[in-house]
Order: structure tokens, then C-alpha cells, then sequence
């Protein structure tokens, strides 16, 4: 039964855009990373691979904090964490240190995913929950843009330090408002599961074909969305665009996932059917990846690139709102498991995307595998088109 308390939906949205956020400031720094601190391009995309590995032990780590504690003090706990990674990075001296503030920054910002995405379970209904979440979409695709202009603008006026003061400074402000505005969603029947349930939890989705397919796509759309963001500032400071440049990006592909995002609410209003708009979403992607790989070293690139943000948007609700479906009686520590699974995933392919460093073949090839995870049926698909 959800509970009758419902969080400010603005407050959610900031903290589920917090993670990403804070990774598109972060990206056109790697180049003046990789400068400062004498390491390769490809040691440098790899901070990334090591965020999401450490993230996804956060996930499973605010998960089962959220049902334990409560969804409160985890999401407190998960910001004070970001807090002390930002600050450490801050006053990283060598690439090490570096690596492992990232870690620990990881680990806390791992919270707005896990804690919020179990705290809108308990709010909404299925039915609602993938209009909330068509809605929250949306607004993610605002964050791209505030990411890389703002993460543009801070390294070339101030380097790396700049970015990780700012990012200090974001993880107070929301630390702030949620100790003010954010009250506690933990259903009353909420049973924080044992050891021995949880083992016997993880059995059953480790069986469960269709929530590993859907572990598959959310790894591999996040994938050609984080490869974009840890690729692309080496791949356009190689065409002499400098970090502002670079950042100004950001707009075109928000604009494209927004685009995504608004067509699949329509759509999803329209009656259309989640699992008929992921195919076509993972249709759109391959036709996007090829073209990218085609074009490899261009600036062009970007038009496949906001074919994939346009997928994306269409894609990611849809899978998120229905993979768990069956879960909900557990909702913290499911979700904390199927998180875990898929940021594994993703910490491992973004560590293989860095060793290619080629954007364009590793878009297709993800597309692709997209294409073999989708669901399968034959049930009435809307057109993509709204018209």
C-alpha cells in the first residue's frame, strides 16, 4: 500500500539530476586532468569506469540504508558523502588521490539514484509512476546542458579546481534543502530484509530473464550517453574546440533527449505500450550509431549523437518504470540489487569504451547489443511520429 506522503516532486527531480549533473560538469575537465596530473586520455576516461564501479556499490549500499534507516537519513548520509569526495578531490595532489576521491564521491552521489527512485515507488502507483517518470525525464535532459556549459565555463576560468569547488559547493546547497523539505516515504510495513532474505531476493532476480535484458538496457543506453561525456572533450579538443566550446554541446543533445522525453509522455498518453516504444527506441539507436561510426572523427557526429539522446529519452522511463514491477514488496533492497547490476555493467563497458577511444564505434556496437536485449512481442506499436 503506498503511503499518503508525497515528497516535493522539485525537490526529487533535483536530487535523481544530481548524479548526472555532476558528471557532465565534470567532463570537460579531463582533458586539463589528464594535463595537470600527466596521464593519458585513456587513464583519464577511466575515472569515470572507476566512479560508476564505486556508484554502483553506493547503490546497493543507500538501498539497503533506505529500507533500514529510512529513505531520509540515507539520502542525507549519501549527500555528506559527495560532500567529502568533492572536498578531497579538491586537494588531490596526485592522480591516485584523485582516483580515490572519485570514489568516494561516487559512493555518495550513488544516493539520488537509489534512494530517490525507491522514494517515487512509494509515492506513485505503476500506472502514474511512468508519467512521473516520462516527467522527471524531461527534466533530465535539462541537465546535460547546465552540466557542460557551467563545467566549460568553470575550466577554462579556473581548471579542474574550479569544477570540484563547485561541486562542493552543489552538494551543501542540496544537503540544505533536503534537511529542510524532504520527509520520510518509508512505508509502515516495511520490513528491512535479513541477510538470508536478501540472498534468497538476489536467487530470484538473478533468475529472472527479463529484469537482467532490462539491467542490459539501462547499462547500454547509459553507456553511449557516458561514453559521449568521457570521449568527446579529447575526440573535440583534437578539432581545437577549447573546454567553453565543448560545453556549449550541451544544449543541442538536451534539447534531443527533452525532444525524447515529451514524445514518449505523448505517447504514453496516447495509450502506447512501454515495451512497443523501447523497440522503437532501440531502433532509432543502431540507425544513430552507425551514423556515428561512419563520421568517427568529426565534429558531424553530433547530429547521430542527438539521435541516441532522442532514444534515450524515449527508452529510459519506460524500461525503469516497468523493470521492477514484481518487486515492491522489497522495493528498497530490490532496486538497491538491480542498481548494483546495472552500474556494474556500466562501470565495465565504460572501461572498455576508454581503451577503444573511438565515440563513434563504440555508440554502434552498444545500439546494437541494445537491439538484442529489447523486449520481445508483437503487440500494436504507435508510430514514433505525432502525427
Amino acid at each position: 500500500m503506498k503511503t499518503t506522503i508525497r515528497p516535493p516532486l522539485w525537490l526529487l527531480t533535483l536530487l535523481i539530476m544530481f548524479p548526472q549533473l555532476v558528471e557532465t560538469i565534470y567532463s570537460p575537465a579531463l582533458p586539463d586532468i589528464a594535463a595537470v596530473f600527466g596521464v593519458s586520455e585513456s587513464q583519464a576516461s577511466q575515472t569515470l569506469s572507476v566512479y560508476f564501479i564505486a556508484f554502483a556499490a553506493g547503490v546497493a549500499l543507500w538501498g539497503w540504508l533506505s529500507d533500514r534507516l529510512g529513505r531520509r537519513p540515507a539520502m542525507l548520509l549519501g549527500l555528506a558523502c559527495y560532500g567529502a569526495g568533492s572536498a578531497l578531490a579538491l586537494i588531490a595532489t596526485d592522480f591516485n588521490m584523485l582516483l580515490s576521491a572519485r570514489v568516494v564521491a561516487a559512493l555518495g552521489a550513488a544516493a539520488g539514484s537509489a534512494v530517490v527512485q525507491t522514494m517515487l515507488r512509494d509515492s506513485y502507483d505503476s500506472t502514474l509512476l511512468a508519467r512521473v517518470f516520462s516527467v522527471i525525464g524531461a527534466a533530465l535532459a535539462i541537465s546535460p546542458v547546465l552540466g557542460l556549459i557551467s563545467g566549460g565555463w568553470l575550466v577554462s576560468g579556473y581548471g579542474h579546481p574550479g569544477v570540484f569547488a563547485a561541486l562542493l559547493a552543489l552538494a551543501g546547497l542540496l544537503l540544505a534543502l533536503t534537511a529542510l523539505m524532504l520527509p520520510e516515504t518509508r512505508p509502515a510495513n516495511t520490513v528491512p530484509p535479513d541477510m538470508a532474505k536478501l540472498a534468497k531476493l538476489a536467487r530470484r532476480m538473478a533468475g529472472d530473464g527479463a529484469l537482467w535484458r532490462n539491467a542490459m538496457l539501462v547499462a547500454l543506453f547509459n553507456t553511449m550517453i557516458f561514453s559521449y561525456y568521457s570521449l568527446a572533450p579529447f575526440l573535440f579538443d583534437k578539432l581545437g574546440w577549447n573546454a567553453r566550446e565543448f560545453g556549449r554541446t550541451g544544449a543541442a543533445l538536451a534539447a534531443a533527449s527533452l525532444a525524447g522525453s515529451l514524445l514518449n509522455r505523448k505517447l504514453l498518453a496516447r495509450g502506447g505500450q512501454a515495451e512497443a516504444l523501447v523497440r522503437q527506441a532501440c531502433a532509432l539507436a543502431l540507425l544513430s550509431g552507425l551514423a556515428a561510426w561512419l563520421l568517427r572523427e568529426s565534429a558531424w557526429i553530433l547530429l547521430p549523437m542527438a539521435g541516441v539522446m532522442v532514444s534515450f529519452g524515449i527508452a529510459l522511463p519506460n524500461v525503469m518504470s516497468q523493470a521492477l514491477r514484481h518487486y515492491r514488496e522489497q522495493a528498497g533492497a530490490a532496486g538497491a540489487l538491480f542498481g548494483l547490476s546495472y552500474y556494474l555493467l556500466l562501470g565495465a563497458m565504460l572501461g572498455l569504451s576508454g581503451m577503444v577511444q573511438q565515440l563513434g564505434a563504440v555508440l554502434a556496437v552498444c545500439a546494437l547489443a541494445a537491439c538484442l536485449c529489447r523486449p520481445q512481442g508483437r503487440v500494436a506499436q504507435p508510430s514514433l511520429r505525432t502525427e
